[in-house]
């Protein structure tokens, strides 16, 4: 499978230093978005385990248990590195490890198998709409020097849910008191709504893909529309920055990239 055009798309290091992210358009050309979206929409029906449920997260929006209306709503389909080849090897590519070796200045880059590693599913009814958080808050490594890569596996707009980001967050040092008990920026505070009107959307064509840092600001609301959005999401690290033993992040080895 081809995942990349002859001449790979340029990726703006120093605007990621300084924003938190970037976006490398037409990084997947449409031969190989095509089969890595077939084989996501082949995941869907039947819908193949593992899943995480809207009703799981309990997020604004989303079915109030498995049981009421919509309660079958997927939200990620996990494991997506184990679920098909054309994700592993898209995951594992040059072409996306091309551009990680340069934002996190390194030889030797892994992909996490504990950390995103899945197809987020945005669905048109029962969609939930995601708080403004950072991914770190999940994650247990020794250094907080991740990069997560969001591939387009069709158009996403802000109508369908497309992600807002939160330019140059990664670098401020908030206090505890901004977040909630689930991490994400209370909306009650002024301070919060300042930083949150700084917001930008980040919208992108199929085969175009978001990469950004960790602990970058970002929050996506519902699909309005009348069609599934899908993107491959993984979560990448230089080989020295281990995680912390005992810990989720230690739960399966991370996977050499090319």
């Amino acid at each position: 499978m081809t995942t990349h055009p002859a001449t790979e798309p340029a990726l703006d290091a120093r605007r990621f230093d300084r924003d938190g992210f970037v976006v490398v358009r037409g990084l997947v050309d449409p031969s190989a978005r095509a089969e890595l979206h077939r084989a996501a929409v082949a995941a869907l029906a039947p819908l193949l385990a593992p899943v995480e449920y809207e009703a799981d997260v309990g997020y604004p929006g989303a079915p109030a248990s498995r049981e009421t209306p919509g309660g079958s709503t997927s939200r990620r389909l996990l494991n997506a590195l184990s679920r098909d080849a054309c994700f592993r090897h898209w995951a594992t590519s040059t072409a996306v490890g091309a551009q990680l070796r340069a934002l996190l200045k390194t030889q030797t880059v892994r992909v996490s198998q504990c950390h995103h590693n899945c197809i987020m599913t945005k669905q048109p009814s029962h969609s939930s709409r995601t708080g403004w958080h950072q991914d770190m808050r999940y994650w247990s490594f020794d250094r907080p020097e991740l990069i997560s890569v969001w591939l387009a596996l069709g158009n996403e707009t802000q109508t369908n849910g497309a992600l807002r980001v939160i330019p140059g967050s990664h670098r401020m040092a908030l206090d505890r008191g901004q977040f909630d008990a689930a991490l994400f920026l209370r909306d009650d505070l002024a301070q919060n709504r300042q930083l949150i009107g700084a917001a930008v959307p980040v919208e992108l064509a199929a085969g175009d893909a978001l990469f950004f840092d960790c602990k970058l600001f970002h929050a996506a609301r519902a699909n309005e529309t009348a069609e599934v959005k899908l993107s491959l999401v993984f979560t990448y690290h230089a080989a020295d920055n281990l995680p912390i033993p005992g810990t989720r992040s230690a739960n399966y080895p991370s996977l050499s990239v090319d």
